[in-house]
């Protein structure tokens, strides 16, 4: 198996604990054990039925013994269980933090099938699973098999024939066991998927919640969610059927079988030969053979956790195994702000080129704007100058040096980037602009914002810089959560500035002051522009016309309204 490989390592790290955890347990089992045997001497050797006589010091004695065996138990569970939990939550809090590490080095390219609600569930729900695994199925299932052998061992011997009739059950533990993993895996590896599906849609329908209403999608959603619902139930109802099915009433049944085996041994001891079993022995032995019946009981009942926890870890270590975005390349020290695109091709699929022989050249502190209708290659230029993906064939130059032999984390310092749909973090508005980067000060940050306009913003807000914002800035309005992406762009200092339709949603107004904004920014940077409204890019050093992925016309402003052509037209369309 290979996930249960895999997690012996996050167990390596704390074997120490976990082999504490284990030790303690190995002592509980025993004093367990011990206490029908003291019972049992007791009753043999100090309580004289036929003499009419009880032993009373002994017995004392021994009672002593007893109790100090059974506090002896309790506190062996007790702290069994404190450190084999705590040695679990540490091994599942540093999985955690591989797994979340982990997705944020993944290529941009894993995360174009994979909805964000699967990745929530393979960090919480299946890290939350396997965490059962590490603090108590395992450990159980140790404690479980010692305690089985151990009191098969002693029953054998005290009775070889009581012994030989156990041991023969132990196979049909293992039997179930192997039966119960074939048919319980295809339904709780769907019924995982289905918790993940339903993760994922319930994040997509609570962000999407405005689309939904407004165009009445509530029973369409509905229904989607009922059907996957449906499928989950279906799996758990399975599960629960197999487990109903072949959990206790298997057990009760073997037992029953074995009661009625042994006490057929018993009544032949005793009728073939009175002197046999002792009353203290029979007392042992159906005292111990109700005992080997709770181990039996446990596993039983934890196989269906173990199965869970297995399917929740292979999920986990799928996403693992994904290859990360390698740090390989060259660090890139210093950038003047030159780009060229040199005969550039790429495909998202391997399949349809969306870029086809695209070449730009950007000097220092140029403005670049990229036009076009939708599905004309801009955003994917964008994509290739931020290294999200690399081109199929040809090249992208920072300076002189091959973006593919630069480090990207190197690389991106130099970029700072503000999207049309800007993202704002749950925090201060201080955190929103520098992002937790110390090396940027307040005053930097206070500047940034009045830059671009957002005095007001900050007047408004009670505590100014250091006011809470809601989650996605819930409370703000898209001009102002827009200033904020630009202030907090403005605030890294680029070399490098990407504008991502960052005009596109705003009023009048706010757009004049982000047109300041951008004037300022782009002297002696290199901008890239994705503009709608053409308005707002004459003053662009190239302005560059995709249409399927290729250039069609490049130009300034003034050249392309002289050709008359394409760009010309939608000038003059939106222009009126």
């Amino acid at each position: 198996m290979r996930e249960m490989v895999k997690l012996l390592s996050y167990i390596k790290q704390y074997k120490g604990m976990f082999t504490g955890g284990i030790f303690l347990m190995i002592c509980m089992v025993g004093f367990e054990l011990a206490g029908p045997l003291i019972a049992a001497t007791i009753i043999d050797n100090h309580i004289k039925l036929g003499e009419g006589k009880i032993l009373i010091r002994p017995i004392l004695y021994l009672v002593g013994l007893f109790l100090t065996i059974k506090l002896m138990h309790a506190v062996t569970s007790y702290y069994a269980q404190i450190v084999l939990v705590s040695a679990g939550t540490r091994a599942i809090q540093q999985m955690r933090l591989d797994v979340f590490k982990h997705v944020q080095q993944l290529p941009i390219r894993y995360f174009d099938n994979l909805p964000a609600g699967k990745v929530v569930a393979r960090i919480t729900n299946d890290t939350e699973s396997i965490l059962q695994l590490f603090a108590s199925v395992i450990p159980m299932f140790m404690v479980s098999i010692l305690t089985i052998f151990s009191i098969t061992a002693i029953v054998f011997y005290i009775h070889v024939w009581t012994g030989i009739v156990m041991l023969l059950f132990i196979p049909v533990i293992i039997i179930w066991g192997v039966l119960y993993k074939k048919y319980s895996n295809e339904n709780n590896h769907i019924k995982r998927e289905r918790n993940s599906d339903m993760n994922a849609m319930i994040n997509e329908s609570i962000n999407g919640m405005p689309i939904i209403q407004v165009f009445n999608r509530e029973a369409q959603i509905k229904n989607e969610f009922e059907k996957i619902n449906d499928e989950y139930y279906d799996s758990a109802s399975g599960l629960v059927k197999l487990e109903s099915l072949t959990g206790e009433n298997l057990a009760d049944s073997i037992r029953s079988l074995v009661f009625a085996i042994l006490v057929y041994i018993f009544a032949s001891a005793f009728l073939g030969d009175a002197g046999a079993l002792t009353v203290g022995l029979m007392y042992l032995l159906v005292d111990y053979i109700t005992r080997f019946f709770n181990p039996l009981f446990n596993i039983i009942n934890q196989l269906s956790i173990f199965e869970q926890a297995r399917v929740a870890a292979n999920k986990v270590f799928e996403m693992l195994d994904v290859e990360p975005e390698k740090e390989e390349g060259q660090a890139l020290d210093t950038f003047n702000g030159n780009i060229s695109f040199r005969n550039v091709n790429f495909s998202y699929d391997g399949k349809r080129d969306v870029l086809k022989n695209i070449n730009i050249e950007a000097a220092q502190g140029e403005t670049i704007a990229l036009v076009g209708h939708t599905g004309s290659g801009k955003s994917s230029i964008i994509n290739l100058l931020m290294r999200f993906y690399d081109p199929d064939h040809g090249v992208i130059y920072f300076d002189e040096s091959d973006t593919k032999q630069i480090d990207k984390q190197s690389l991106r310092q130099f970029m700072s980037i503000v999207l049309q749909d800007p993202f704002i973090y749950s925090g201060t508005l201080l955190y929103n602009v520098r992002l937790n980067n110390e090396d940027i000060t307040e005053e930097e940050v206070l500047k940034a914002l009045e830059d671009v306009g957002a005095g007001p913003l900050m007047a408004r807000l009670s505590d100014g810089i250091h006011s809470e914002l809601a989650e996605r800035g819930a409370t703000l309005s898209l001009g102002e959560r827009q200033l904020i992406s630009f202030a907090r762009a403005l605030a890294f200092n680029p070399k490098v500035l990407v504008l991502d339709e960052a005009t596109s949603n705003i009023d009048s107004e706010t757009e004049q002051l982000i047109q300041y904004a951008m004037n300022v920014v782009s002297k002696d940077r290199t901008t890239f522009i994705i503009a709608h409204r053409l308005s707002t890019i004459q003053h662009a050093d190239q302005i560059i016309l995709l249409e399927n992925g290729e250039i069609k016309e490049q130009g300034n402003h003034a050249e392309l309204l002289a050709l008359g052509r394409d760009y010309s037209r939608m000038y003059e369309m939106q222009m009126g």
